[in-house]
């Protein structure tokens, strides 16, 4: 499973990703920037239609989403899961509240509501754009953090065997422990996931 967020219409980035061989690819959101170049990104995402689920970042609505999967044969994950084999693979797009006012933004009540979708899903891989509050996954700089209170009390509740997100441009790359929970911050280097050989398989990170 091929995992990667924030292209931001670096169509490199990009088709470097897509090229990299998967049974399943996620984009976590923020394909572009200010839902510009949605289309030139269906036209790269539509090389791996069938396999692929986008999530909307901050940078995307959900309705730009679900027409973009209905045009270019792309699946939403937004607020939605699919099973990989014995795994659950969920997901939740748009971040927390910015000082940027972007198109995808909710309040942390909203998405606390919204992950209690996924509570007690076992075993879960949970992928969201936004970040767990007070991490090394949306560290800005060091004393300044970014995340959602609300995604980091999910995690630190439900302990899904793994977590992906983006959104913190600054932590991509990051990774921490919370409980039995592996967490990634992906960005657009990606994160390969050999979801394959156990129930606690070998990550293998591009």
């Amino acid at each position: 499973m091929q995992i990667f967020s924030d292209i931001h219409a670096d169509w490199g980035a990009l088709e470097r990703l897509l090229g990299v061989e998967a049974d399943w690819y996620i984009a976590a959101g923020d394909q572009v920037s200010w839902q510009r170049n949605l289309d030139r990104c269906g036209e790269k995402l539509h090389a791996r239609a069938g396999r692929l689920y986008v999530l909307p970042g901050n940078h995307e609505s959900a309705a730009d989403i679900e027409n973009l999967c209905s045009r270019y044969g792309l699946e939403t994950l937004h607020q939605r899961e699919f099973r990989a084999g014995p795994w659950h693979v969920a997901g939740l797009g748009y971040s927390n509240p910015t000082p940027f006012h972007t198109p995808g933004e909710y309040s942390e009540t909203e998405i606390a509501a919204r992950l209690e979708k996924f509570a007690g899903l076992e075993p879960l891989v949970l992928v969201c754009h936004a970040p767990p509050y007070g991490t090394a996954l949306d560290r800005i700089r060091p004393g300044v953090h970014a995340g959602s209170r609300a995604v980091r009390e999910f995690i630190e509740k439900q302990q899904p065997a793994w977590f992906f997100c983006g959104h913190i441009h600054e932590a991509e790359g990051a990774s921490e422990v919370i409980g039995r929970t592996r967490g990634f911050n992906v960005g657009k280097r990606g994160y390969l996931l050999d979801l394959s050989d156990s129930l606690t398989p070998d990550p293998c990170r591009l």
